[in-house]
């Protein structure tokens, strides 16, 4: 998960639940549960679909 999110566009949330497996909600849980930890996650538009990005991580 954290690897498409490192990704200079970001991962999709279809993306991101394809890739682990999990449902909607779950997956959503685990991006909160990173911007818990310190992360820095930014929602941005690539065409209609939001996509999620890390743009900073904890020290």
């Amino acid at each position: 998960m954290a690897d498409l999110l490192r990704r200079s566009e970001g991962g999709t949330l279809e993306e991101l639940i394809q890739a682990i497996g999990w449902l909607p909600h779950t997956t959503r849980a685990a991006l909160t549960g990173l911007k818990k930890k310190g992360y820095l996650i930014e929602r941005c538009k690539r065409g209609e679909m939001t996509c999620y990005k890390i743009t900073g991580s904890p020290q």
